[in-house]
Order: C-alpha cells, then structure tokens, then sequence
C-alpha cells in the first residue's frame, strides 16, 4: 500500500532532525575540487554521501573517470513503476578570505533560521533532500531510483560526461531530478527552465621582453596593465550592454523582477548603476553577459617602479539560450584580437564552455513537480524561472537520455548567498524543499506507472 500524502508529511517531519544532522556533518568537511586543495577531503566526502546512500538501502558505488569520485546509488523499480534519477553534488566552491565569514565555513552555526557553512545549500542540501525523500518513504518506495552525486561539479564536471557515457545504462531514467537551483523567493518555489551556457577564457596582452624602469622607458610604452584595462573596457558599450559582435541575445523573460530587490539581493552599493537595457531578467536569463573574473599582476604593496611586460584576464561569458561554445569562444577571441591597443601582442585561450538549454515543462512528470511543490508551500504554485547561472552537463542528459523528462529543482534562495562567504540555508524552506521530493516521488509514481 502507497504512503499518503499525510503519511509522507509526517515521515518527513519525523526524519527532519537527521537529516540537518547528516548536512551539519557533510558540511564539515571541506570538499574542495579545485587545484591546490587537499583532495583527499573530496573522496572523504564521497564516502560520507555513499554511507548515507547505503542507509537508504540503495546499492551504491564510488566511481570516477579521471576526476573526482562520484557516487552512484541505485535501487530497482517495482515492476511497471517508473525510474527516477535524483541529481546533486558532494563538492563545494573554496571559501574566498575566511576573515570575511561571521563563523567558521566548515562549522555550521545556525542564525535566525538558517544555517550558516560553505555547501549548507550549494549543494549539500541538494544531496540531503534526496536522502531526506527516501528516507520518508523507507522500504515502500513507489518508484526505482538512481542518486548521481557528483564530486567535480564547482570545478566545472570536468569528467562528468566520461562519468555518464560510462555508466549511461545504470543511469537510464524516465524523469531526471537536478537538485541544484533555487526557488524564486521564500515561499515560493520554482521550477528552472532555462539555463545561460559558459565559455571561460584568458586573455593575456604583451608590450615588453622584461619589466623596465617606469621613469627611464615610461611615456612611449604602454604598460600592459593600463593596455589590458583599455582592452576589456572595448568589451561593452558605454551603457553597459555586452559589445561582442556574434553573440545571441533574446528578450522575452516571462517574470518580473523589480530592481530594488535585485539590487538588495545583489548587495549592490547605493549609487552604482546597473548595466545595459531591458528587464532585468532579460539581462540575467536570456542575455549574454560578460565579467573579468581576475586579473594576474603584481599586488599593490609589492609592485616595483617598473612598466610591466605582461597581464593577464581570466574571462567569463554567460551565453543565452540557443547560443554555442564554440561559436561564442570564437566571437570572443575575434573581438579581443581585433581591440587590442597600441599594437601590443595579445594571446586568446580557452579555458572551459559549456551549453545553455531550455527545458520544454510539459508532460505528466512536471504536472506532478507542480503538483508536488504547491502542496508542499501549502496552495502556492511554482513560477517557471530562468537562472543566468550554468549547469552544462544538462545537454549531455537531454542529449543521451531524450525521452527523460528533466526537472531542475534546488533548495537555494535569493539570500543562499552561494559561492560567497556566509553561504546559508534556510532551515524552513529546506523542510519544504525535502517534503516536494517526497510527494514529487509518489505524484510521478502514480502518473507513470504502466
């Protein structure tokens, strides 16, 4: 016999204080992907995430392809019922300087109804929700279910596809979950639709052999610090808009998105003005955009008296849907190439992209997300919203798995503050976030079983 949907409310309010108590775990431990980090924390958190699995009674297993471990847990359909794959990722983004956290990042402190720590929401919570549905539903789950927890994810998925073309048959589902976005608001959910592409990229100009002194050679010969400044300011128009011939662009965002609270959201400083024209969810989901992510050059308090020979840009364009890598990078490259000043030698390289995508929301399975979320946020239906962040690897699903109905759900909101420090849960909406699953698991299993 089926849980009810009063059943699964009270399972889920039963398994809450575990579940914050297994986040608060994973939390602990610094997971961290990137280069210079201590790896053997990322496969300590695999571990943790494949121990949980296991106690949901899933068969599971670590895995890797050149990367970082993943996790893959698995549990066989009753028969005719449909396969549900629940998606999140075990690693989390460095911390930035710890001065600027209120607490320590890999200690979780609640404050005011959330709980602080770098991967409380991004994307920790991801996995606990998934482990929070399953747990509801103990032995009588209504549905097959395969949890992909990946371990590279802030890193850029860089074995992500290797990972899925090899275990495509094990991760062959009807509906695919992706728990890493975030609802529109507290108290309101929202199911993602469309997600900006990315092509990361470095741009580095030269005007000298060596470093020469700035009094004997300075005047004639253009440092390369103010000739890569002049060269990223050609990179968008004196209002703001994004100035690269070639890049896709649309109007059109169905939500609107008032400016104050963009700005609130955006902790932008009182007097700056924001940057090109339209909506602001045009500039955000349907719009290219463009941002200078770092810039090698010597620090303040170490520079010489000397006209530097070489700088360097690490560059990040978000395309629109319907925009490509390939072509983007190469627009990119092309106008740099073109803009540089002065004569000065400028050399283009790519360092990563990845596609945007648009999900088509129809169909059974998102009748039962909408279905699932207006019950767990009592009455409120969920927008349809797009996020000018990217998640690539997407397209790799839509591509292998064409028949699989996708759903982005995730458990951040717009005070999540996810990548920066101070990275936070709200404990509340996490309750609720955990509850849709559970009842998204019975909607699904009652619309598609044969």
């Amino acid at each position: 016999m089926s849980l009810s949907e009063t059943d699964l409310r009270a399972a889920i309010a039963r398994e809450m204080p575990g579940v914050r108590a297994d986040l608060e775990n994973l939390v602990r431990i610094p997971g961290i992907a990137f280069e210079g980090f201590d790896h053997t924390q990322v496969e300590r958190s695999a571990t943790a995430v494949a121990e949980l699995l296991r106690g949901c009674g899933l068969e599971t297993e670590i895995v890797r392809h050149g990367g970082q471990p993943a996790v893959i847990g698995r549990k066989v359909a009753p028969a005719g019922a449909p396969t549900v794959l629940l998606y999140a990722h075990h690693d989390v983004q460095p911390t930035g300087d710890v001065a600027l956290w209120t607490s320590d990042p890999f200690e979780p402190v609640e404050r005011d109804g959330r709980l602080y720590g770098r991967g409380a929401a991004d994307d920790k919570a991801g996995v606990m929700a998934h482990v929070a549905a399953l747990r509801a539903f103990g032995d009588r789950l209504p549905v097959g279910v395969v949890v992909f927890v990946e371990g590279e994810e802030e890193y850029g998925s860089d074995s992500l596809n290797d990972i899925i073309e090899a275990h495509t048959e094990k991760l062959r589902s009807d509906v695919i979950v992706i728990a890493d976005s975030g609802n529109w608001d507290i108290g309101q959910p929202a199911l993602t639709t469309s997600l900006r592409g990315i092509v990361n990229l470095f741009a580095e100009v030269r005007v000298l052999k060596n470093a020469v002194h700035s009094g004997m050679f300075g005047g004639p010969i253009p440092d390369a610090l103010m000739t890569l400044a002049r060269l990223l300011t050609t990179l968008h128009d004196e209002d703001g808009d994004v100035a690269v011939d070639g890049l896709v662009g649309r109007e059109g965002a169905s939500v609107d998105y008032p400016e104050d609270r963009f700005r609130e959201e955006g902790g932008v400083v009182e007097g700056v003005k924001l940057l090109g024209h339209g909506t602001i969810t045009d500039r955000i989901w349907t719009k290219p955009a463009i941002s200078v992510l770092g810039i090698d050059a010597p620090r303040t308090f170490e520079a010489a008296n000397a006209l530097q020979p070489a700088a360097k840009a690490k560059i990040s364009v978000r395309l629109a849907p319907g925009d490509d890598p390939t072509s983007a990078y190469a627009a990119v490259r092309a106008h740099l190439e073109k803009f540089v000043p002065w004569g000065a030698q400028v050399e283009v390289t790519l360092e990563a992209g990845g596609s945007p995508c648009v999900i088509d929301a129809t169909g059974p399975a998102y009748d039962a997300a909408r279905a699932a979320f207006a019950s767990a946020w009592d009455g409120t239906a969920p927008v349809d919203m797009g996020v000018g962040g990217s998640i690539p690897f997407i397209a790799t699903f839509q591509e292998l798995f064409p028949d699989a109905a996708i759903l982005v759900t995730g458990v951040e909101d717009p005070y999540s503050g996810a990548h920066g420090p101070d990275e936070s849960l709200h404990l509340g909406e996490f309750e609720r976030v955990c509850l849709a699953e559970a009842l998204l698991l019975k909607n699904v299993a009652e619309a598609l079983t044969n």
